[in-house]
Parts: C-alpha cells; structure tokens; sequence
C-alpha cells in the first residue's frame, strides 16, 4: 500500500491532484481506486483509461484479457464504459493501433508521461477538455 503522504501529494497529468478513477471496479496498482504509482509497478498502471470493446479485444489479442471475469482475484470482469487503470505502454500500444480508449485526465498519474506524450493523452481526454490544458 502506498504510504499516505505520498498519494496526497500525487499529481495528474494536468500538473492538479491525482483524482480517483474507480471503486466499481476498483481499480490501481495498489487496488485503492487510483492510478497510483510505485516501485514495484513495472508496468506503470498509471492512465485511467474508460474502457470501449476495440481497447478490450485489442488488450486480449495481446495477451491481457480484462473481460473475463476471474473470481478467484475477485475480478469480475471489464465492460465498456468502465475506468480501469491501464499500462502507459499499453495504451500508448493501443493509441498506435488507433483503439486508444478515452483517457480520464484529472485521475491519470503525472508519471504516464514518461511513456506517452501529453499530446497523445489530450487528444483522447474523456470529457470537457480542461482550460488548463494547452
């Protein structure tokens, strides 16, 4: 679990505090509702992505299948619609591809941008596009 201090003092992409993505399903790294960040997450789960079925099915043909449903993780499965966060390398992968999922900019962690470029994560904002965003 993250220490306390640290996840009060996170920052999004858009330079504000790092926002919750989801509690249903919960989601984050740390599974606390937020794209927070660590050591030990290698794979840098720090976009909070709105899923769609073209990001699903393209997550599963590489080998990361987020809509089955696995209870023994307590894990019930994504469907459209749902914030979930996702690798910066996947969905920049997926952005490549053109299925990039619509990307919740208040809840997605500063550190995506050492893999993906602000632009690409604007581009695909869920949502009103912030005034602070240039």
């Amino acid at each position: 679990m993250p220490d306390t201090s640290s996840t009060l003092n996170s920052l999004n992409v858009l330079g504000g505090p790092l926002q919750a993505c989801s509690f249903d399903p919960l989601t984050g790294f740390f599974r606390d509702g937020c794209c927070q960040t660590g050591p030990h997450d290698l794979g840098s789960h720090t976009v909070c992505a709105r899923v769609t079925d073209a990001f699903l099915e393209y997550s599963r043909m590489q080998g990361n299948d987020l809509s089955t449903p696995r209870p023994e993780y307590r894990f019930r499965g994504l469907k459209a619609g749902d914030r979930w966060c996702v690798c910066a390398s996947r969905w920049l992968e997926a952005f490549e591809a053109g299925v990039a999922p619509p990307v919740v900019l208040e809840a997605t962690h500063e550190a995506a941008l050492r893999i993906v470029p602000l632009q690409a994560l604007l581009a695909h904002a869920w949502g009103p596009r912030p005034a602070a965003a240039h």
